[in-house]
């Protein structure tokens, strides 16, 4: 009996088990998430989720705007919520495109670095055998001996900047323009940076945001946040011990219908503040809109601003049952802004007050109260009142809106309607049937902080700086190959003198890069004449 035939083993043929086959399965899903063709589409992929974080509110940023648009579209919203629209960033899709992402360009960028490793460690190609074939060709005759002729082209060529290597005693190979392929290497480096820094973003740091009106006192404690979001490997104990109070808030509106732009359009935002760092120390600083407070553990934005009327309840007694500087949520540009007050204290019912607050008020009959400018001019405010139980079941709720499910509106004096009250600063209104009463003692500001971390935020500056180089390196610098190949001239004394180029892209100022050379070597005779020959 013969020897069974041999299998052959092509790079075609299919593996012989299933665990081979497993593997080659592995590297060719490996070397498709690693192609270049991958990695751009992942990039236009990830541009493309990040879409919806720009369209819809986020939570991280605006977290009433985020209900506020929930609750106006019901079942929109929820099917939204549940995808994770309103929190994009952080969203599992958005992370698996992400993590995608980086694998790929880790993967495009480790081999590549090795290949650049290998081309400037190694030498320029030998010569062509024929330089007339190459796209751009030239040849001249020049006094002296072959020697002489390399040596002045070497010189010319390293002055030129490129590298020159010598094969032979009769020819020479040169190359430039390594720093096209170092400057899409580096893009693609910095890519994997603006990754990395934007991890560190939301792995190590956190973001809090905090409404603090006029005169009151922030400190950096995990409970004083309004909305608080930490990164997943942040510590919430290891917040630093600063303050912040706010001593003074003012805005400059627009007043003229002429001039300058838009009635009653922002101009300016400044809050003064009293800044108690970790050590005691306290400095009196300024904080704008785009001037944040750097406090070491943390950087201050002021992102909002509006108005926290001073309300007192009263019991019919006249005991105090609240008392304090209520800020109201703007909900357009006039100001026109909504709130509510919570009196837990008041007996037997608890009493709830929820409605406007209007800077320059004015009751329209088809709208309802409204402000018609967002300054100080004409203060209202204007409320329904509720009684009941306050706190249904414990659950939180915000505290800028009033949940009306356990409570009943309060009666106006004919019984019938609802109470419906209008105070204007320094007025009392006194509540039916022995509730007590409601003061509109005046008016403070209120200024919107956000407070946050980004560990991340050097490496994403220079990573994209990095980026930006490197994309303009490989878009001006040329990849260029000269050869010279010299020979005895027929005349005695000379030296002929054949001349090629080659580019690696489309390059049409080859052509002025030959006729340099050649005039570097000292030819009177013009090359334009003898350049771009056409490929035979």
């Amino acid at each position: 009996m013969g020897e069974p035939a041999k299998r052959s083993s092509e790079p075609g043929d299919l593996p012989a088990t299933p665990r081979l086959a497993g593997v080659s399965w592995a590297r060719w899903a490996w070397r498709q998430l690693t192609s270049m063709r991958t990695a751009l589409l992942l990039l236009l992929l990830l541009s493309v989720a990040a879409v919806p974080g720009s369209t819809f509110p986020q939570r991280n940023i605006d977290a009433s705007r985020a209900a506020r648009w929930i609750a106006d579209n019901p079942r929109a919203g929820k099917v939204l919520d549940s995808l994770g629209v309103f929190d994009v960033y952080s969203s599992p899709w958005f992370a698996a495109i992400y993590l995608l992402l980086f694998t790929s360009l880790a993967g495009c960028v480790v081999p590549r670095t090795r290949l650049l490793v290998r081309q400037l460690r190694a030498k320029p190609p030998r010569v062509p055998r024929r330089l007339d074939r190459l796209s751009t060709h030239t040849q001249v005759v020049v006094d002296g001996d072959v020697d002489e002729a390399l040596g002045l082209a070497r010189t010319v060529l390293r002055g030129r900047r490129y590298r020159v290597h010598a094969h032979d005693g009769v020819s020479l190979s040169s190359e430039k323009g390594y720093l096209r392929e170092v400057g899409n290497l580096a893009f693609h480096v910095a890519l994997v940076g603006v990754l990395v820094g934007m991890a560190a973003a939301q792995l190590l740091g956190w973001r809090g945001d905090v409404i603090l009106p006029e005169g009151k006192t922030f400190a950096n404690t995990l409970s004083r946040y309004d909305t608080f979001k930490p990164g997943a490997w942040m510590d919430v104990n290891a917040l630093e011990p600063w303050s912040l109070t706010l001593d003074r808030f003012t805005a400059e509106f627009e007043r003229e219908t002429t001039g300058r732009g838009q009635f009653g359009a922002p101009r300016d935002f400044e809050a003064a503040t009293t800044f108690v760092a970790p050590d005691g120390t306290n400095a009196s600083r300024m904080v704008r809109v785009n001037g944040p407070l750097e406090t070491g553990g943390g950087t201050v934005y002021l992102l909002g601003n509006g108005y926290a009327p001073v309300i007192t309840v009263r019991d019919a007694a006249g005991a105090v049952l609240y008392s304090d500087a209520t800020p109201f949520l703007a909900q357009d540009n006039n100001y026109t802004s909504v709130g509510a007050v919570k009196v837990a204290g008041a007996s037997p019912k608890q009493l709830g007050f929820a409605g406007f607050f209007l800077p320059t008020g004015q009751i329209d009959p088809a709208t309802g109260p409204v402000s018609i400018f967002p300054d100080l001019l004409d203060p209202q405010l204007a409320l329904t009142a509720f009684e009941g139980d306050l706190f249904t079941g414990g659950r939180p709720q915000s505290v800028y809106t009033l949940d009306t499910a356990t409570m009943k509106p309060v009666p106006g004096k004919d019984g019938r309607d609802q109470l419906r009250i209008l105070l204007r600063p320094g007025e009392v209104f006194e509540l039916p049937d022995g509730r007590g009463s409601i003061a509109f003692d005046g008016v403070k500001r209120f200024a919107g902080f956000s407070i946050r971390t980004d560990p991340g935020k050097i490496v994403t500056l220079v990573s994209a700086l990095v980026a930006l180089g490197g994309l303009v390196l490989s878009m001006v610098v040329p990849r260029r190959r000269v050869f010279v190949r010299c020979s005895p001239g027929q005349a005695p004394d000379t030296v002929r003198v054949e001349i090629g180029g080659l580019a690696k892209d489309d390059d049409t100022a080859m052509v002025e890069e030959l006729a340099a050379v050649t005039a570097g070597l000292g030819v009177g005779q013009s090359p334009s004449e003898r350049l771009d020959r056409p490929r035979r």
